[in-house]
This record gives C-alpha cells, sequence and structure tokens, in this order.
C-alpha cells in the first residue's frame, strides 16, 4: 500500500471551521485511552489558529487528519505542546510524529528561550520526544502555574495527582532545556538503549500510584488486599541524570 501523504502548515484564520471535530475527537480518544486532558471549548482553538500557535494536517485531498497547538505558562518561561490529536483514519501512519516536529520547531521559533514540556503516559510520544531531544525529568522542574496544573481536573487520575502533592502521577513528565540540553541524537540514542527499562518503570509506577486507592477502594467494599512485595530498584545506564530520576520518583 502506498504510504500516505500529508501536509502540516500553521494553522490560521481559514482553518477555524475544523475546531468543533477537533475537540471532539481530542474528547473521544481521551475516554479511549483512560485517561483525560484539559477540555478545550473550540472558541479556545480558534483564539490559537488565529494567534498562529497551532499546526494542522491535511491529506493531499484536504482531509483534515491532526492538530497540536502551543500555550505559555509562567510568563512565558515554560511552553508546552498540547492537545496533540490524530484523526483515527490515519493513525499509525506516522503522522504524530510529523506533527510533533512541526510544533516543536514553531515553539523553538516563537519562543526561542523557553523550556519545552510534556506529560504523556505513552512509550511512543516519549519516543517522539526523545528524538527531538527531550529528557525524562521529574514534576519539580516543571511549570508551578496553578492555571497549568488546573488543567488536568478532567482526568480521571487528578485525585493521584493531588495526593501526591503535584509531585507525581501516571503521566511522565519530558523537558527540553534550550539553555541545558543533551543532541537530539543523544536523547533518541538513550531511548533505544533503555527504552524496556522505561517501559518496566511505567508499570511499576502505574502499580505503586494505584495501589493506595486500590486499597481503598477494596477495603471500602469489605475486602482484603494481599502484601505487595518490594520492588527492585533498577537504574543506571543513562547520562548521569536517569538513576537520579528513577530514584527521586520511587522517593515521592
Amino acid at each position: 500500500m502506498e504510504q500516505q501523504q500529508f501536509k502540516i502548515v500553521i494553522a490560521d484564520e481559514s482553518h477555524q471551521d475544523f475546531a468543533r471535530i477537533i475537540c471532539d475527537e481530542m474528547e473521544s480518544s481521551a475516554k479511549a485511552r483512560g485517561t483525560g486532558i484539559a477540555k478545550r471549548s473550540p472558541d479556545y482553538i480558534q483564539q490559537k489558529m488565529r494567534e498562529g500557535k497551532a499546526v494542522i494536517a491535511f491529506t493531499e485531498d484536504g482531509v483534515w487528519a491532526g492538530f497540536c497547538y502551543i500555550e505559555t505558562w509562567s510568563h512565558g518561561e515554560y511552553v508546552a505542546n498540547s492537545g496533540l490529536i490524530v484523526s483515527p483514519t490515519f493513525r499509525k501512519s506516522g503522522l504524530a510524529k510529523m506533527i510533533k516536529k512541526k510544533i516543536f520547531e514553531l515553539s523553538r521559533k516563537t519562543y526561542p528561550d523557553s523550556k519545552i514540556f510534556g506529560l504523556t503516559t505513552g512509550l511512543a510520544v516519549m519516543k517522539i520526544n526523545s528524538e527531538l531531544g527531550y529528557e525524562p525529568v521529574t514534576y519539580s522542574e516543571l511549570t508551578q502555574d496553578d492555571a497549568f496544573w488546573a488543567g488536568c481536573k478532567s482526568c480521571v487520575n487528578y485525585d493521584i495527582l493531588m495526593s501526591k502533592e503535584r509531585k507525581n502521577c501516571m503521566c511522565t513528565a519530558m523537558l527540553y532545556d534550550p539553555k541545558d540540553h543533551y543532541e537530539p541524537e543523544e536523547t533518541t540514542q538513550d531511548f533505544k538503549k533503555h527504552s524496556k527499562l522505561y517501559e518496566r518503570f511505567m508499570r511499576i509506577k502505574q502499580w505503586k500510584l494505584l495501589a493506595p486507592f486500590l486499597k481503598h477502594h477494596v477495603e471500602d467494599q469489605g475486602g482484603v488486599v494481599s502484601k505487595a512485595g518490594h520492588l527492585q530498584r533498577n537504574g543506571g545506564g543513562k547520562h548521569k541524570s536517569l538513576f537520579h530520576f528513577f530514584h527521586l520518583f520511587f522517593n515521592v
């Protein structure tokens, strides 16, 4: 089968009619994953388009295929590439990677001194971010802007986030710091080398964060919770911060 070709452009006023379908697809995709995202209105998406802070993808025939936009926090110190969505028809085509690259380039051009960060529950997104030069970090390295964290209220895991005082949750945090970063070749190689470790880490993380909530739920239902064994803390390998990153997580 011939590979689908896409056109990815900076969104503008001419694309505002796509705002509703974009919002609907964001919501349905979040429900399917079992996680949440900050809900956005069509008006908000249209505003991003008018400001030139979004990219939109189409097929060669003009069919809408994907979208992503830029948000700024802490007076522009931090930038987030938010709301990445690909139409179900075109998933697993490599389009998400192309959109991430385009919005990353737009972010670097528009906010050259800002730290670019993201939160994700998916290993595939971690891989894409690594190829752009992002590194996994602890939540303490992200914006502490209350407005950003308020956007997590629509997520099913919000109670976990708050129970950890916004220091940890189901998502993995990743950051690109223009003033202190490794080259994409290095972060890409690191991800390839440690992808299995990241995958295992994410599974362990989910269990450790969910366990207290499952325990309370079972006890509320009059059940019994079996005692969990200690988890082996295997780290190491990544340039000096990887083990430190794991160590901080397990001690949050």
